[in-house]
């Protein structure tokens, strides 16, 4: 029987690894309990390229790439509405990730892909071994349904000319059940959210947010910012940053029955690539990044523009996205310029509130509701830079983004559309 201190220190790492790898949707459940690997590894996929034989030699960056597919299960189909109701067959990337942990000294850039962003998507082999027609342009997010996990890789690849070396996917019901296996995530709702599309009518304040609620939060496109699939993105930074800070703290470390729960749904609801279905790569990644501050866990959308054929679409800005690789490859501490995108800071969430309060009397209440006035949070702000000085790591202001040391709130619309 291991020792307390023993059970703490395998408890400890694998909270580690779940919280940077589920961060995107992949973990080391194999590690938790061998017993499901052959589980896990079944329906691996063959993405192709090179992976690190030993990770824990090897010196150079380690890259995921995490789709959460909209396939239609028949447990939860009833609750996706027209994408579930009209027939329509097939699975599309609802969230692309990718997830880069540098060279040492670690730190962890997540990526977000907008799925209406208009990409190539090569020549891939679809389930049946057919071969498809290469694209030109298309939706990055069309790339999963044309050839599934290995040409939405294909496409990534040849966007970003990066190699990734590991992949996965994981389904709605997924999200829905892991989710409820930690107890939920907090997050926040700056303003009051309405999305008739995903059911959500929500009021502003802190909410913990498990099962369906957290697959609303990270699908809402219409009930957060502008309604737009890149404001959504925001509602999933958020979440991811919460969700490490859920699985390293206390509340999740101590209780090995929550980390098994975790594990067990966790190898049902991915489909690892072949080079991460082994349970001593996922142990040698999680190792990996076990040091890294909250500060480096910084969360960031891809940079794009306006597709000039089609309003609705976005394209890449190619210039900001080789700014960014180099600024990841730099090994700096990243600097996101370009805000938080859909998201509010506290104070921002703060402002809003003292605009719609007031208190007459001077008791500290708000005349209308009783409820006490809202604290002024005063943000920290960096000192002014000089035009013309680099900054080490500063990204463009094109790319929007948060870290995990960060608290951000969705900024909710009311969304009649």
């Amino acid at each position: 029987m291991k020792s307390p201190s023993a059970w703490g220190s395998i408890v400890r790492f694998v909270s580690i690894g779940l919280a940077t790898l589920l961060v995107a949707g992949a973990g080391v459940a194999a590690f938790i309990a061998t017993d499901l690997t052959a589980s896990f590894s079944a329906d691996a996929v063959d993405i192709g390229g090179e992976a690190p034989p030993d990770i824990a030699a090897y010196d150079g960056p380690v890259q995921i790439l995490v789709a959460g597919t909209d396939v239609c299960e028949p447990e939860y189909a009833d609750l996706f509405g027209e994408r579930c109701s009209d027939g329509e067959d097939g699975a599309r990337s609802d969230v692309l990730m990718l997830l880069n942990i540098s060279a040492p000294p670690r730190k962890v850039t997540v990526i977000s892909f907008p799925r209406d962003l208009m990409v190539p998507i090569p020549e891939c082999t679809d389930a049946n071994g057919n071969s498809t027609w290469a694209q030109s342009k298309e939706q990055i997010n069309s790339a999963f349904n044309t050839g599934g996990l290995a040409c939405t890789v294909a496409t990534v690849r040849e966007l970003t000319g990066q190699p990734i070396q590991f992949a996965a996917s994981i389904n709605w019901g997924g999200v829905i059940q892991m989710t409820d296996a930690i107890g939920g995530v907090d997050v926040c709702i700056g303003s009051d959210m309405y999305d008739r599309h995903t059911g959500i009518d929500w009021k502003a304040g802190p909410r913990t947010i498990s099962g369906y609620e957290a697959l609303q939060f990270l699908r809402t496109r219409h009930g957060v910012g502008n309604g737009s699939d890149l404001g959504r993105i925001s509602n999933q930074q958020q979440y991811m940053s919460n969700l490490v800070k859920k699985l390293m703290s206390e509340q999740v470390l101590s209780n090995p029955g929550t980390l098994l729960r975790l594990a067990k749904v966790a190898v049902e609801a991915i489909d690892p690539s072949t080079s991460m279905a082994d349970p001593y790569t996922l142990m040698q990644i999680a190792l990996a990044v076990k040091d890294v501050p909250f500060e480096d866990f910084v969360f960031v959308q891809y940079p794009v523009q306006t597709d000039p054929d089609n309003e609705n679409r976005v394209v890449p800005i190619y210039d900001d996205a080789d700014a960014l690789w180099a600024a990841i490859a730099s090994g700096q501490t990243l600097t996101v310029t370009g805000g938080t995108g859909g998201s509010l800071t506290e104070a921002e969430v703060a402002a809003q509130q003292a605009e719609n309060m007031y208190d007459g009397d001077g008791d500290g209440l708000d005349d209308a509701t009783g409820q006490p006035m809202p604290t002024e949070i005063v943000e920290e702000t960096p000192p002014p830079v000089d035009p013309g000085t680099e900054v080490p790591g500063a990204l463009p202001e094109s790319i929007t983004g948060t870290n995990a040391a960060q608290n951000t709130c969705s900024d909710g619309t009311i969304s009649n559309e």
